[in-house]
């Protein structure tokens, strides 16, 4: 059996299955991100609640596995040397396990890198640019009054979705036929711009034809639906 004992978290959430991956999260955007590719993936883990409300994520022990204080993270007890490996930043999470399985990623380099772009385009573009919009057209406009925050945020948005509706267009995936991380990392930022934030008509994000059938299309994965909701 594993020893994580060496892992400080595990002194605030103890592992009860420690062969398993321990998941530290919540089901937002990023924490749904590896939630899904979990499930999908079929790899066996546990999944432990890291609370916003009470801080969870400023605490010693959660710092001691991500120093940025930002779920989700992860420890494998069977990392690539066969010892334990803690990892934070979803992109990297979901990358590992990808590679850790040989699925989810392109095994052609030149269409792994293709994904890892598009990977790379939400880790940098649309989790930033949706969350700050987000945040300033749901809960701060009786906050700010310079227009200027929301105006600049929302107009980055739309063209950020008018890149991802130009690409799916006769695409059933961002890698044309083939359901990858790149799927996966984008589609929860999406569900929660039109859902949490409320911004589906202002963004454009409801007349976007493409988006939509693609959106739809990996909502209704099993997989995914389940991983919408992890950790309870």
């Amino acid at each position: 059996m594993p020893d994580l004992s060496t892992f400080p978290i595990t002194a605030r959430w103890p592992a009860t299955m420690p062969d398993r991956i321990q998941l530290y999260s919540l089901p937002t955007p990023n924490g749904i991100k590896v939630s899904v590719a979990l499930e999908e993936l079929g790899l066996p883990y546990e999944a432990h609640r890291v609370s916003f409300d009470s801080d969870d994520q400023t605490t010693p022990e959660f710092l001691s596995l991500n120093p940025n204080n930002k779920i989700p993270a992860i420890i494998d007890p069977d990392g690539p040397d066969g010892t334990p490996l803690g990892l934070f930043e979803s992109g990297a999470i979901l990358i590992y396990l990808a590679e850790k399985t040989g699925r989810l990623l392109p095994a052609d380099p030149r269409r792994r890198y293709a994904c890892l772009q598009w990977l790379m385009f939400q880790m940098g573009g649309i989790g930033p640019m949706f969350g700050q919009f987000g945040h300033f057209h749901k809960f701060a406009a009786d906050k700010v009054e310079d227009p200027y925050p929301r105006e600049r945020y929302l107009n980055e948005t739309k063209r950020l979705l008018g890149v991802l509706e130009r690409h799916l267009e006769g695409r059933a995936y961002i890698m044309d036929d083939e359901y990858t991380v790149a799927d996966i990392a984008i589609v929860p930022w999406l569900r929660t711009l039109g859902g949490f934030y409320e911004a589906g008509e202002i963004s454009g994000l409801d007349r976007s034809a493409n988006v939509q059938r693609w959106m739809k299309s990996c909502l209704e994965r099993p997989a995914f639906e389940r991983g919408l909701t992890i950790p309870v």
